[in-house]
Parts: structure tokens; sequence; C-alpha cells
């Protein structure tokens, strides 16, 4: 889980990626960085840390030119600390390429000895983007005809990324003198938006991102979503091509960002994600219903913010109070996309306070959008405990997490996975609840895709164990285990 974006304009570039990478904040905090194009020179800066940190008057100065990328980074593999695996990621041949990506590739074994042995590339990090940059840099340099780059060639050459590289992906790069080339992966699991607006001197300006809210925030009309496995190349000059170039695409969309990781402002894949959250509480209600004597339940409550649709529509549809009993503090990052377990425990503390007056004696239902690894909600639990809460019922609008994620987010070890090998009843011992419950996997995937026929399916894997690109094995997983748990 990452943000990206990228934009061809009539005007300097850098102000508006820097506002955009704000928009996006959500979707990672452990650094940030820009690169611009001014004809056929790039311009990049990049630091750790969130965008208003990173991102200096002098910075944004060096910053020239009317194209630019930029991205919000989420450590799903690599070192979080480390600078070098901080994004744009640039290569010199052909004509010189930066790269953004949001997503998780899961042939990397393959790719690195690939890389090396046959296309004689060297990595300079443990970065997936670097592996994804080369590769297309490698298939762009085998397309090339003549003196002068052709979409079409640069079509060609992200056909054959497709046929190399497996797992997710989302990407926007930048090609030194040609333009901005976009491309989403042949399940379009990770998302990718295009909108346009009128720019100056009679130009179009050209916006591809993550999350629709970008383009709503900067004037821009949605023109609509990258198709699973589409390739979307900008000229300099603003001249749009598009192209699908993989074998056999399929709109197979990640059910978390639905979830938790998407902005409820956001639209994606024509589904808002705030009535899908708002679906999600109705479908919960019902669980609730059949498991729960909704006569002891006093009130219902939210964790702040992304389960707030969720507990509304629950509370209203239970005829239970709905009362806000958490505070938030808005100036601590999103705790499960916190590095560290320690950290993360730390965080809650700092991020979430309760008002005790809507605790004492009372029977709380606490809404929370999904539980991960249980440490957020084993101290929310502690919290409304202390603050007198008499019995705490914890419900999750998202079906238990027993199986790891590999396309994207951070749940690489399903020893930290606290659904993972425990019935309910014992998830709700663990975080120290008097009552657990879940929303059915049915029940999800049947609120997010309700209203719309654009959308068939959803990526659930993390759920149900089912991985949709077909090559997660168990030994990739026992691998995938192993080095991020070293």
């Amino acid at each position: 889980m990452c943000g990206i974006v990228g934009i061809v304009s009539a005007e300097p570039a850098n102000q508006q990626v820097y506002d955009s990478l704000l928009l996006l904040q959500h979707r990672g905090q452990d650094s940030t960085g820009i690169a611009t194009a001014d004809d056929a020179t790039f311009h990049m800066h990049k630091a750790r840390g969130m965008v208003r940190e990173a991102f200096r008057t002098r910075d944004m100065r060096s910053l020239l030119g009317n194209v630019g990328i930029g991205h919000v980074r989420y450590t799903t593999k690599g070192d979080a600390a480390n600078e070098r695996e901080s994004q744009p990621f640039y290569v010199n041949a052909p004509y010189g390429i930066t790269l953004v990506h949001n997503g998780n590739l899961t042939n990397v074994r393959e790719l690195s000895d690939d890389l090396f042995h046959i296309d004689r590339r060297h990595m300079n990090s443990s970065s997936d983007t670097e592996m994804l940059v080369n590769v297309l840099a490698t298939e762009l340099e085998g397309q090339i005809r003549g003196l002068e780059l052709t979409p079409d060639q640069v079509f060609d050459a992200v056909g054959q990324v497709h046929e190399r590289v497996e797992g997710s992906y989302a990407a926007i790069a930048m090609i030194a003198g040609h333009g901005l080339l976009a491309f989403r992966d042949p399940f379009g699991i990770r998302p990718l938006i295009i909108g346009r607006r009128e720019g100056k001197r009679g130009r179009v300006d050209w916006v591809v991102t993550s999350e629709s809210l970008v383009l709503e925030a900067a004037g821009y009309e949605v023109v609509r979503d990258v198709d699973p496995g589409e390739a979307i190349f900008i000229t300099q000059g603003g001249e749009f091509y598009s192209k699908q170039c993989a074998r056999n695409p399929r709109l197979i969309p990640c059910s978390f960002e639905y979830v938790y990781l998407a902005r409820p402002d956001s639209v994606m894949n024509g589904i808002s994600v705030y009535e899908a959250r708002l679906r999600l509480g109705d479908r919960l209600a019902s669980t609730v219903e059949k498991y729960a004597p909704i006569g002891d339940i006093d009130v219902v409550m939210p964790i702040p913010d992304s389960s707030r649709p969720a507990a509304m529509q629950v509370a209203r549809k239970l005829g239970i109070e709905y009362r806000e009993g958490f505070y938030k503090n808005r100036y601590i990052g999103r705790t499960f996309i916190m590095p560290g377990q320690a950290q993360r425990k730390k965080s809650v503390r700092q991020k979430l306070n309760t008002m005790s007056s809507e605790f004492k004696g009372k029977n709380i239902l606490i809404v929370d959008d999904s539980i991960v690894r249980g440490t957020t909600a084993r101290e929310i639990v502690e919290m409304a405990r202390a603050a007198g809460a008499h019995q705490v019922t914890f419900t999750s609008a998202a079906p238990p997490v027993r199986y790891p994620h590999v396309y994207g987010i951070n749940m690489p070890s399903r020893k930290e996975l606290v659904a993972s090998g425990r019935s309910i009843p014992e998830v709700a011992r663990e975080i120290g609840a008097d009552n657990m419950i879940y929303q059915e996997v049915e029940d999800m995937k049947a609120a997010i895709l309700e209203g719309q026929s654009q959308v068939t399916d959803l990526e659930m894997s993390c759920f149900t164990g089912e991985y949709i690109t077909g090559t997660v094995t168990p030994e990739y997983l026992e691998w995938v285990e192993a080095t991020q748990l070293s």
C-alpha cells in the first residue's frame, strides 16, 4: 500500500505533485519522493518521513519541469529506515527512466536471478520497485526500432513486463524526453485512475493517481480507471495514448482498499468507498443480531476514523445509541502501518484517548474496520475497561485475517495475525473482550460489490487463503515469512 501520482501539465508540476501527495499521505508515511522532467533532464528529491517534513523551499525550486511523478511509501518489502529504498527509482538507459510503484511483486527471486545473469543489470537495494524499473528498461530497450520512440514500442515493452512480472503493481514512470507512462497489473489489484482538465495555452493537463480524491481536489474531471493490464502513455506535449497490453486481464481489486486503506471520499473502480463501508455496517449489524444479546448493549462506538461509517450503520440498524467514546490525535500516523509491533503498541495510546463519561457502567459494542495483529484491539479493550466499561463486545467490519497478504500490505507472517490458528472465541480471549464478532466473508464481498456491475470479484486472500495470481505457493509464503522476520 503506497500512494502514487503522475502529472503532465502546461504549468510546473512540482507543486501539483506535492499537493497530490499530501492528499495521499494516508497511504504511506515511511518516506516520500518527487521526480520531475524538464525536457530530457530529471530532477529528484526523496527523504524519509511525511510529505510536509521532506520538502523544503529549496527542494521544490530544484524540481523543474511540467511533468512529474510522486510517491508516499508504506514499507512492504525492504528496510523502512533505508533511504535507498525510497522511491522514485531511476535507471539511465534507455533514455533515462524514473518510476514509482504501488504493490508487491511475488516472483522477486526469479527476477533477481534473471536481471543479474541474463539482463546484466545490478540492483542497489532489495526493493521490488527497483526490479520493476529495470525489467521495464530492459524490455523497452529491446523494443526500440529506429531513432524515434513510439507509443506502440512502449506498449510492446509493457506487454513483455506483464509476461515477466507476477504480483500486484500500479506503476507510473517518466521516460526522459518523451513523456509519462502508467500501467496496471493484469488483475487490477492496486488502484489507478486517470483525470483531465483544461490547462493553460489551450493544452490539456493529465493526472494518473491512486485515488480519485486527488482529481476532485485539483479540479480534474474523472476520465476512468486504468483497466487491468492496460498501459497509458502521455507525451510531454499532452497527447494521450492507451492500449491493453495483457493477454487475459481480469478486474479483481483488493478488498482491503474498501475496508481500510482508501480514504472514504474516493471512488475506486466505480465503487464509492464511503458507501461500501456503510453497506459493510449494514451487513455486520445482521451478524451482530445473530450472535449478541442486543438488549444488553448500551452504546455503539467506532474506532476513528475508517470504521465510523460502518459503526453508524450498525447503530442505526440495531436501534442502539451511537456515541463517540474515543478521541483521535490526528497528528499520529495510522497504527496498522507502523513498521514494528512495539511502535504500534506505543502509538495506540498516543493516538486514542477515552472519554470516561461515555464508558462508565455501560455495555459497549466497539466497531473497528478490521483486526490484523490484535495489538490495537487489545489496547482499545484495555482502555475501555480502564474508563469504566462494564462489558466490551468487539466487532470487525472485515472477516478474520487468517492468511498472509502478499499483494502490497504488510501482513507477511501468520504468527503475527491474531486470527491465524485461533477460533473466534479464542480471539476474544486474546484481545480481552467479552465477545468477538466478525463480518462474514460473503457478506463483505456482497457489501462492497452491491449496486454496480463493473467489478464482479475481489482479491480476498488474507481472508480466504486463495491467491488470484496462481503462483503463490506454501513454499513462497514460508520464504516471505522467513525473510521478513530475519
